[in-house]
């Protein structure tokens, strides 16, 4: 079993009380580019064995119980939608007899209001806003209701409205729901924020490619609000990321709350009560390190982190060795990496000193910035981090 990933009950081999053998769904974890192998591992892990890669996320099927095991597990994906319908449509009187037919009285609850996302790609239909009113339409008639279909733009328009998919694709059509409502990277605990922050899911997602083991210290001396130590430590702990929200499948009218408060219990109690090994976050940002610590309190996971205000040069690593897991500045601007090359070079130089023979893996958007720590890094995955592209690379300091 990989590194970090812990199992879980498998979802191909028993089904609620509630849930017969053929409630089955084709579902599919939306990823970051790059993270799509770590988010496959995931579900292997909860034992799902039909997941399989593909460009953008991991498909794979299942009953109500793997919605709801995904959304609360899933640590490196982006949210989990359900395909309701695959269909040929090169005209819209088509598109809406097709649409019309699907059970969304399933998936949708008629008083709320629903966000119809549309992608147009090599179709006859290629109006994306046209597509979105006419399926919207049929939603509405198939429900029974009117003038409660609200078709919005933009990633997080409406928290509380229900996502349905539309991808057109050379004349054929894929609706799907959101199971998620908002992002996965939302656990939930990060209110507070310093400087170009990096999400959680890229968090938990450089902790997997580090192949870090929870029993062995972890270190990041360039902490900024702390996500990758509380990452860290939700990991270790063994703590269901999704453990304190909300999912929109909660509000589906065919939501099952006994089976719901079974895999939720069943995750809390799984937990452990501390971490195994000590956890060390650092930044020279005394408002960063308020930051941090307010989150690591939110997400309960307080004590199994010590952060300290210190620069780089003032770090005191745990008795090792262990992983070094960091988000270093990147630079955009070719200045402003010029001047990074000195930050790397004395990160380099402070690895060396006092931590031989630990794991160090970062995230990295210039080559040359990673060649002045001279560091024995290689790339193992490549993502993209707030419209950069950036990679994951890894090595062991010489001793």
């Amino acid at each position: 079993m990989p590194a970090g990933i812990s199992g879980g009950r498998s979802t191909e081999t028993r089904t609620s009380p509630t849930e017969s053998a053929t409630d089955r769904f084709d579902l599919f974890a939306v990823a970051a580019p790059g993270l799509e192998p770590l988010v496959e591992r995931e579900l292997r892990a909860l034992g799902i064995e039909d997941a399989h890669a593909d460009a953008g996320g991991v498909a794979f099927t299942g009953g109500r119980e793997a919605i709801y095991r995904a959304n609360l597990h899933l640590r490196t994906a982006t949210r989990v939608i359900a395909r309701v319908a695959e269909f040929g449509a090169r005209g819209f009187p088509e598109l809406v007899r097709h649409a019309k037919r699907q059970p969304w009285e399933r998936y949708l609850a008629p008083a709320r209001p629903i966000h119809i996302r549309v992608t147009c790609k090599k179709s006859r239909l290629y109006h994306s806003d046209a597509v979105a009113e006419r399926v919207g339409d049929a939603i509405a008639k198939r429900l029974g209701v009117g003038g409660i279909v609200t078709v919005k733009g933009g990633e997080d328009e409406d928290a509380t409205a229900q996502l349905v998919i539309v991808r057109m694709a050379h004349d054929e059509c894929v609706l799907s729901v959101d199971t998620s409502g908002e992002l996965l990277h939302r656990r939930g605990y990060r209110e507070a924020t310093a400087k170009a922050p990096v999400r959680e899911t890229l968090a938990a997602a450089l902790l997997l490619a580090a192949e870090w083991r929870v029993d062995a210290p972890l270190l990041d001396p360039f902490c900024g609000s702390g996500t990758i130590a509380i990452e860290a430590a939700l990991l270790a702990r063994r703590i269901a990321p999704g453990l304190q929200r909300r999912f929109a499948f909660m509000d589906w009218p065919d939501f099952d709350s006994a089976l719901w408060r079974h895999v939720h219990d069943e995750a809390a109690r799984a937990a452990l009560p501390g971490a195994p090994s000590p956890i060390q976050a650092s930044d020279r940002d005394a408002g960063a390190i308020e930051a941090a610590r307010a989150n690591a309190a939110r997400a309960g996971v307080a004590d199994d982190i010590t952060f300290e205000k210190r620069a780089l040069s003032a770090i005191e690593p745990p008795a090792g060795p262990g992983w070094v897991c960091t988000n270093p500045p990147y630079g955009v601007r070719v200045s402003e990496r010029a001047e990074l090359r000195n930050l790397y070079a004395q990160f380099g130089k402070v690895m060396r000193a006092k931590c031989p023979g630990w794991t160090v893996a970062m995230y990295s958007a210039d080559a040359r910035l990673e060649k002045a720590s001279r560091l024995p890094v290689r790339p193992v995955l490549g993502t993209v981090n707030g419209g950069i592209p950036v990679r994951v690379v890894r090595g062991v300091v010489a001793g």
